[in-house]
């Protein structure tokens, strides 16, 4: 088959295409025809070496997070999918492989794609719309009537997490440029700032959530706004030293986290506020509920552009500038 092979980390490197074998379905696996793939900005994270001590990936990788596509075959133990049908996924960690024609997918990280999506679509929704699940449901608790902020609104995850947390019944706050305020405020957001223009931390106040997508400043910027007892989830990092052992990683890069994550987590329990870092994980069960969402028109995906498959190198600078409203999309040939 045909796959866009990383050969060496290096900021920028290109992905090179290549043949390599099919692959097969273990115990357990879902053998899938990829039709769609989105892009993220952890792919280029991952590509540029960003994660070697967290994710020790073995080169050649195929790098590609988020599928859509067709179940060809399924593994011994597989029963919730059969041949022919309408998948989508966000792979496991240490299991990527999205930017090729097939990938082998554990049956626990599948889920059926919604029958209102094309291919494209589905396929840019795993990965963004279970961080936005797994940190406002699973980490913030996010209740009706509470306040939360989130960075960066018109990017992948922020576009899904502003969606989710209206539809949990939260009041929502977050940046953008001047000209993606409307596709925001259609998604739900009740404030928002122009960062280009304004200081978030002039504009709000007594939030019961933070959720950044940025660096160092924009977590010390949220402590500002935040109340005692908030919540400040960091998607970028620093990672805490709890996510070093649910990780399972050796002991001198848990300490390289727990030094790493130490200003922020002191400042914060001087404010009363709860720091957290959250790296997601792939669901096939989340990912069936935020299917029924869809369906049901809570949470629309949002598209930038799709490409063609042969264009990853393009799609990947693209996500690297940080100019995307949404996801950008690779379409099999």
């Amino acid at each position: 088959m045909q796959a866009f092979l990383l050969e060496r980390y290096g900021k920028g490197a290109a992905l090179k295409s290549a043949t390599v074998p099919d692959p097969r379905p273990g115990p357990g696996d879902v053998l899938v025809q990829i039709h769609a793939a989105g892009v993220n900005p952890l792919d280029a994270k991952i590509r540029d070496g960003a994660f070697k001590l967290i994710l020790p990936y073995k080169l050649q990788l195929i790098l590609g997070h988020d599928i859509a596509g067709t179940v060809l075959e399924v593994g011994t133990g597989v029963t919730q999918f059969k041949p022919g049908d309408k998948v989508f996924a966000r792979l496991d960690d240490l299991r990527i492989g999205g930017f090729a024609e097939r990938v082998a997918v554990r049956e626990s990280s599948l889920a059926i794609m919604p029958e209102t999506l094309s291919m494209e679509e589905a396929a840019s929704l795993p990965l963004t719309a279970l961080t936005a699940r797994q940190a406002l449901v699973e980490t913030a608790a996010l209740k009706p009537g509470q306040k939360v902020f989130i960075q960066a609104g018109s990017g992948g995850v922020g576009t899904i997490a502003i969606q989710l947390a209206k539809h949990l019944g939260a009041s929502v706050a977050t940046t953008t440029s001047q000209a993606n305020a409307a596709l925001v405020r259609e998604l739900g957001a009740d404030v928002v700032v122009d960062y280009r223009k304004e200081d978030f931390t002039t504009v709000l106040e007594g939030y019961d959530v933070a959720l950044i997508s940025q660096g160092a400043d924009s977590l010390r910027d949220a402590l500002k706004i935040l109340k005692p007892g908030a919540k400040l989830i960091t998607l970028s990092g620093p990672p805490d030293p709890e996510f070093g052992v649910r990780i399972k990683a050796p002991l001198p890069v848990r300490l390289i986290m727990r030094a790493l994550s130490s200003g922020i987590r002191r400042r914060s329990r001087k404010l009363g506020i709860d720091f957290s870092f959250l790296f997601m994980r792939a669901d096939g069960a989340q990912l069936s509920e935020l299917s029924k969402l869809v369906t049901a028109g809570r949470i629309k995906p949002v598209v930038d552009r799709v490409l063609p498959m042969d264009e990853v190198n393009q799609a990947l600078s693209l996500v690297e500038a940080g100019r995307t409203k949404g996801k950008i999309v690779l379409k099999a040939r």
